[in-house]
């Protein structure tokens, strides 16, 4: 296994400065936004897809600072019913198949998307229950016109080039949980469908992140270590449903934490031997999104926890069985 981050922390700095940054911190691997909402601060596709010696530049940066790219991240919502919006965030999301196919990165790391719930929405419509039953004839509508067409062309321009999606499971989306991903999965008919796992999203969600990825196995090509942390007393009193705005911190439901301040050792030692079990040993990419600390003491106490917590070696002969 090996250590990177998303580079999306370091939003503030050039690509050389971020992967600088990356290297001086121990890690080994690096993670740019590519387009939708995580923005393009270090990586734009269609811009860089315009001069091969730009990318050429883009790949060697990483290089030279000893630094594999494990994804591109375009978490967009191509399905958005406000053509505008949907149309960027698809364009964003081929041009980032393109580039990933010219500098060698095998993953683009998105989420599936959330459209409206007809033809005439203007805001997309997150359904989380089947009563009354035009929610229940809504989801139909979604999969069957939207999700499933949508996912099947991108499928196939991914297959082309020998990339795959990391989709992540995130609320808000059309797959915001295990069976929803591993439906999308099967309806579209490809492995070219796969996962971008990240636990922080599952835990408030009252899903077991290790059960998730038993189920999820081989369709796991990339993974974020983020934490989070229910805040019962809030949870208590009105549930873990929560629309109030991410700096509203007392108010929260659950908020997101730097790795080891929602779940200790025993988890993340589960959660990594989890990966190893199912044939997971790539790059684990630390999301730091903890609004209690710094990029620099969130992101340096996520290296040093999960340092002790990764499984780096190939496990040896069973010497004693």
């Amino acid at each position: 296994m090996e250590l990177g981050v998303m580079a999306n922390c370091f939003s503030d700095k050039s690509w050389e400065d971020a992967c600088k940054a990356a290297k001086d911190a121990g890690l080994s691997a690096i993670e740019p936004g590519s387009g939708g909402f995580v923005g393009k601060a270090h990586c734009d596709p269609a811009a860089l897809l315009k001069n091969h010696d730009a990318v050429r530049e883009f790949k060697e940066t990483a290089e030279k600072n000893e630094l594999k790219i494990s994804a591109l991240a375009c978490h967009g919502n191509p399905l958005h019913p406000q053509k505008e919006i949907s149309d960027e965030h698809t364009k964003d999301l081929e041009a980032s198949i393109e580039l990933a196919s010219m500098i060698g990165v095998g993953v683009i790391n998105c989420f599936a998307g959330c459209p409206g719930a007809g033809e005439d929405a203007k805001y997309p419509n997150w359904i989380t229950c089947p009563w009354p039953t035009y929610f229940e004839e809504a989801v139909k509508w979604q999969w069957e016109k939207k999700v499933i067409p949508f996912w099947k062309k991108m499928a196939k321009k991914a297959k082309e080039v020998g990339i795959k999606f990391g989709l992540e499971m995130h609320p808000g989306d059309v797959v915001y949980n295990t069976e929803a991903l591993l439906k999308l999965r099967e309806e579209v008919g490809a492995e070219e469908i796969s996962c971008n796992f990240d636990p922080s999203h599952l835990f408030w969600q009252g899903m077991d992140p290790i059960v998730s990825m038993r189920y999820l196995g081989n369709a796991i090509v990339h993974v974020h270590a983020k934490d989070s942390r229910i805040n019962s007393s809030v949870v208590d009193f009105r549930g873990v449903n929560d629309w109030k705005h991410y700096r509203e911190l007392a108010k929260r439901a659950w908020t997101f934490r730097t790795v080891g301040y929602g779940h200790g050792a025993e988890f993340w030692n589960n959660f990594v031997s989890t990966l190893r079990f199912i044939g997971y040993d790539g790059v684990i990419s630390i999301e730091h999104e903890d609004p209690l600390m710094s990029v620099n003491e969130g992101l340096s106490k996520a290296i040093e926890f999960l340092g002790k917590v990764l499984i780096y070696e190939k496990p040896g002969e069973m010497w004693w069985a």
